[in-house]
């Protein structure tokens, strides 16, 4: 404290300044714009994700549609299985990995020192891969367009296609994160991708539901996947159909509750929450 006339000037020692934290929102688009950014830097981890939902639809396509349309057992084929190349667009695309390099490097050690809010640390990386989900949906749907695939409930439905889309890539990706974060182990993030495949496989992704049987039927009856296509597809095939797409969205809602308590879980273990 010193004094200049009648006027006193409080003097804080150096060590006395702190960093004030910002807002939640803030703390989220910080770490959101960050993994943005770095998606381009990476193509090598884009491409694939691109690549495989578009083989997957011509391939399958070239395949089965003859057969399935001559069996009656769907009337569109391409439409039929444009829902499937989106749920291999959107499923398992995540910033895990990066996730694991700062891990390894320390930066995520060194984000801990610094006044952001630990939960905006994982929501932030959902969001960025929330963008990414989006721009991998757009060439497969114009792809699907391109082919002759249209949308029974118009721009819309494509809108509401995309949201559905999104969601249950983000709600998947929970899983990813939750490795990611206990393990810190970037084989154990890259074989993550297996924990869909009875999601993917199991489910109505190559015929319709009433044409399974046996064990088959029974797990698709089980599956999440087999509701999210049910919604996907009436966006498509039928029109608006409530129940469908409300079946979709309690199905992503059951698959989010479990993965992403698993993931705040794994951030809680690895860091002090507040």
């Amino acid at each position: 404290m010193t004094e200049t006339g009648s006027e006193a000037v409080k003097v804080m020692p150096h060590d006395a300044i702190v960093a004030r934290p910002t807002s939640t929102f803030h703390d989220i688009a910080s770490v959101a714009g960050r993994a943005v950014r770095a998606i381009p830097r990476e193509p090598e981890a884009v491409i694939p994700a691109l690549l495989v939902p578009v083989f997957f639809f011509v391939v399958n396509t070239g395949a089965l549609q003859k057969f399935t349309e001559r069996s009656h057992l769907v009337t569109d084929f391409k439409a039929f299985q444009l829902p499937v190349a989106i749920v291999f667009a959107s499923t398992g695309v995540s910033r895990a990995s990066a996730l694991v390099t700062d891990i390894q490097g320390g930066y995520f050690e060194r984000l801990l020192l610094t006044p952001v809010r630990r939960l905006p640390l994982l929501l932030g990386l959902l969001v960025a891969d929330l963008v990414l989900i989006v721009a991998l949906t757009i060439p497969v749907i114009l792809l699907g367009l391109a082919l002759g695939v249209r949308f029974k409930t118009g721009p819309v439905g494509v809108l509401v296609f995309m949201v559905l889309a999104g969601t249950w890539g983000l709600c998947f990706n929970g899983f990813t994160y939750a490795i990611a974060l206990k393990t810190g182990n970037p084989a154990a993030v890259n074989s993550a991708f297996v924990i869909f495949f009875p999601f993917a496989f199991l489910t109505t992704a190559f015929l319709p539901k009433q044409a399974l049987t046996g064990w088959l039927a029974a797990v698709a009856t089980w599956n999440p996947v087999t509701y999210l296509l049910a919604g996907l597809r009436s966006l498509v095939l039928t029109g608006w159909d409530g129940r469908a797409l409300l079946e979709a969205g309690a199905a992503i809602a059951a698959v989010g509750v479990v993965s992403l308590s698993l993931s705040i879980a794994a951030l809680k273990s690895r860091v002090t929450l507040r």
